[in-house]
């Protein structure tokens, strides 16, 4: 919902971009902390930042995503109808890679995970910014991805996330290509394949796994939509459970280990378990089944269980503590029926590692990302959230992800929808100013 802007008078012929706010968060984001308050004395950062959007070359490209702000939709509407479902990206990967092509980016390929990765050099040498958004979703083969528009609204699966993020990204290359604006450095323009749920970050996981990680100075995510920065990484630790047994008849098999019994008694344990509140740290069983009839002892019993934390550390020690209750309730079952020779073993998958990681709020990046929004007169919220930064954090990489602007809601299900409406352009002129805040412009 709207929020008071942090206003402020623009610098001397700077671009007079609409001062108007607001923020939405995509579930699971958890709001930390805000800008300085309207009228603080501005920071070295903060006056660089104006420095830059005054520019007049970052003035008339900030002027232009604001004009060209149906072209940016198009992109939006055009790669969300087409599907994208968990480890097959492919098809809107290729229309990415050709959009860029047509833009004028440089040396456009794709690597060996999928990953398109293109190229915009500045006008001098400089740091190398990498700027991605995810083209997986969450909706499984077969899902309708139509986008049905009404005035500004647009809803379809995806289009908020990431949709949106991959619209910013191509926004802002295509004014890096075409704007003449003279930067530092180089812009990796990226869409990353497998960011969301059993996707397990594989695409940007390969990223830093390449050559390319060790010229990368920031990386920047654009995921979803509102005007948060995440700069906190929500690690987690899933499994696949599961008790293991011969099985047998209800009455006629009776006293022997029962693996469903056994994954109550696991169930009950990690009902138990004590987590801190800071960092927050969190677990759950979302998932259970086996057996095949109301009078069969079961020859499984499985549960997929969700361990999250801020915290590496805190969610080691979740993770000690879940691996102890499994192996208890396992022992449990079997002493419960000391007369058996019936086998009960116990099999642990793992189905997916997130990293937890932070990027410090007093970081360069942080500090222009806010400086930014203050630029604009956006509210931004540092958040805490599980995206493609998490595995630049871990490996100590200054990392955030930016949200690109406008109103979201219903993210990862078949209703959600994108609102333009007020100030959906002003995503991209933010991401477009972050970028050039922390590679510097002038000079050539």
């Amino acid at each position: 919902m709207p929020l008071p802007s942090h206003h402020r008078f623009l610098p001397s012929g700077a671009f007079p971009l609409p001062l108007l706010a607001s923020v939405t968060l995509l579930g699971g984001l958890a709001p930390r902390s805000v800008p300085a308050q309207a009228g603080s004395r501005p920071s070295a950062v903060e006056r660089g930042v104006d420095q830059v959007a005054a520019q007049p070359t970052v003035a008339q490209a900030l002027a232009a995503l604001q004009r060209d702000n149906a072209w940016t939709l198009e992109q939006q509407v055009g790669l969300c109808e087409i599907p994208a479902p968990p480890f097959k990206e492919a098809a809107r990967a290729l229309a990415f890679r050709d959009l860029l092509v047509r833009l004028g980016v440089q040396h456009v390929r794709q690597d060996g995970e999928g990953n398109v990765i293109g190229e915009v050099r500045g006008t001098r040498p400089g740091p190398t910014v990498v700027l991605s958004g995810h083209l997986d979703t969450v909706f499984p083969e077969g899902t309708n991805v139509k986008v049905t528009r009404r005035g500004t609204l647009f809803t379809g699966p995806g289009i908020g996330d990431d949709c949106r993020g991959l619209a910013v990204t191509l926004a802002v290359a295509r004014q890096l290509v075409s704007g003449a604006i003279p930067f530092a450095g180089r812009v990796l323009v990226v869409g990353t394949v497998g960011e969301e749920g059993a996707g397990n970050l594989r695409g940007v996981r390969a990223l830093f796994r390449s050559p390319l990680r060790d010229s990368i100075g920031v990386f920047l995510s654009v995921d979803g939509t509102g005007f948060g920065i995440t700069n906190g990484g929500v690690g987690s630790n899933r499994y696949r459970v599961r008790y293991l047994g011969p099985g047998g008849h209800s009455y006629g098999a009776f006293g022997m280990p029962n693996p469903i019994h056994a994954l109550g008694r696991a169930i009950a344990g990690i009902a138990q378990l004590q987590v801190p509140s800071t960092p927050k740290t969190t677990f759950n069983v979302g998932i259970i089944s086996g057996g095949t009839s109301v009078n069969s002892i079961a020859m499984e019993g499985v549960m997929d269980v969700d361990l999250r934390s801020e915290s590496a550390t805190a969610l080691a020690a979740v993770d000690a503590q879940l691996m102890a209750v499994l192996r208890r309730a396992l022992e449990e079952e079997k002493g419960r029926w000391p007369g058996s020779t019936a086998p009960l073993a116990l099999k642990i998958d793992t189905i997916g590692l997130r990293p937890a990681g932070s990027t410090p709020d007093s970081s360069r990046v942080v500090q222009v990302a806010l400086a930014a929004a203050r630029t604009m007169g956006v509210y931004a919220p540092l958040t805490i959230s599980s995206t493609d930064a998490n595995v630049p954090m871990e490996l100590g990489i200054p990392a955030i992800t930016l949200d690109g602007g406008g109103v979201g809601r219903g993210a990862h299900g078949s209703e959600e929808s994108y609102d333009d409406r007020t100030d959906g352009y002003k995503g991209p002129q933010w991401v477009l100013l972050v970028v050039l805040g922390l590679l510097g412009v002038g000079g050539r």
